[in-house]
């Protein structure tokens, strides 16, 4: 048996096929085109694994994707490959387009041809899951009910935009084509091996280097913050028994402002890696707010545990302690992770507060 994981090297993806496969001895497939996101050093301990076949190739190419499916007929495809960065979408767009919309559209006409070759009973067995997420919904007024699956579909960036568009393909795919889909929308995940332009990880190498810690505006933006392997263990179970057709948020049952969050983290340090930077929390940097800014996300995460059985084992303060943790002892993966590229993008985008240049910025003690 043989399942086909996309976008496997990046920081969901890779996390899922790890945890996978120390708890499955079925073969993953993994596609990934390895943009600046995608991190084979990740994966490095499968590199010998015969049941990790990893392919270098991008979603939007129909013909690997018809080659592959021919070749190793998975019984199901997890579909993660996506670009996910607010900040980057803003800037740019028409990559999001190509790879959330274009991609998972040849993705899903490949997955069609597949699946109407195959034979009873696993015509009937296969699944195409889809990685999604809360943003898709769009903002949340403070007090207002937690989205529910029945939500409207509001999205408010160009990222956010996407990825609804690719809801709306796969949501299509099986009305129109019978496809055996299944859709999770998950909130802000957190964990080990997250590249470094979000928020958790950004917090926690700035303040381990002495760097300023940007927050947008005035920091009080509220988020639903899930552990990255709770969201794998969800994901399983959606994959083992959730209804073709139906969609599934994951929510982590941690609604924090971005303040609370980086505090949070600063505190953590303060005990597990005191320097001279200690107290972390007065390096805390407020920058210019980015354009549209969702104020508040959460998710209502009662389907999947009254359906399917699932929630959560992690608490945002035993999660993050984990995260900090892991941060702290894996300094070659963090060196590898941080290109010029990373770097040059971090100037970019928080005007030199990131790296180091505080001048005409307010700070926080």
């Amino acid at each position: 048996m043989t399942i086909l994981v996309t976008g496997g090297a990046g920081f969901i993806g890779a996390n899922f096929v790890l945890d996978w496969l120390a708890q499955s001895d079925e073969r993953v497939v993994n596609l990934d085109a390895l943009t600046y996101a995608g991190n084979l050093r990740t994966l490095q301990g499968l590199k010998d694994d015969p049941r990790h076949v990893f392919v270098h190739g991008d979603i939007g190419n129909s013909e690997l994707l018809q080659r592959l499916l021919a070749e190793h007929r998975p019984r199901a495809i997890i579909h993660f490959a996506a670009e996910s960065h607010v900040d980057r979408s803003i800037h740019g767009p028409e990559a999001f387009i190509q790879t959330n919309v274009v991609g998972t559209c040849r993705l899903l006409e490949a997955a069609r041809a597949h699946w109407q070759t195959l034979p009873e009973p696993e015509k009937t067995t296969f699944r195409f899951l889809h990685v999604s997420t809360d943003e898709v919904y769009g903002t949340l007024a403070l007090g207002a009910p937690a989205f529910t699956e029945a939500h409207a579909i509001e999205p408010n960036s160009p990222y956010s935009a996407s990825k609804a568009a690719s809801d709306h393909l796969v949501r299509a795919w099986h009305h129109t084509y019978g496809l055996p889909v299944l859709t999770t929308h998950c909130s802000n995940n957190y964990g080990p091996y997250h590249f470094p332009e979000k928020l958790i990880p950004l917090i926690i190498l700035n303040a381990l280097a002495g760097k300023p810690l940007p927050i947008y505006g005035d920091g009080l933006q509220i988020r639903d913050w899930l552990y990255v392997k709770d969201h794998c263990t969800a994901i399983r179970r959606v994959l083992e028994a959730g209804k073709p057709g139906q969609a599934y948020n994951i929510g982590g049952h941690n609604e924090m402002t971005n303040l609370a969050i980086v505090h949070h983290i600063c505190a953590l340090l303060d005990k597990l890696a005191p320097s001279r930077f200690t107290p972390y929390a007065s390096l805390i940097t407020h920058v210019k707010d980015r354009p549209g800014h969702d104020r508040r996300y959460a998710i209502d995460a009662g389907k999947i545990e009254r359906e399917l059985g699932w929630k959560p084992a992690e608490t945002f303060a035993t999660g993050i302690r984990k995260t900090v943790r892991w941060y702290l002892d894996n300094p070659a993966w963090v060196e590898n992770v941080q290109s010029g590229a990373y770097r040059e993008w971090m100037q970019q985008q928080y005007s030199g507060a990131a790296a180091g240049e505080v001048q005409g910025v307010k700070r926080e003690a």
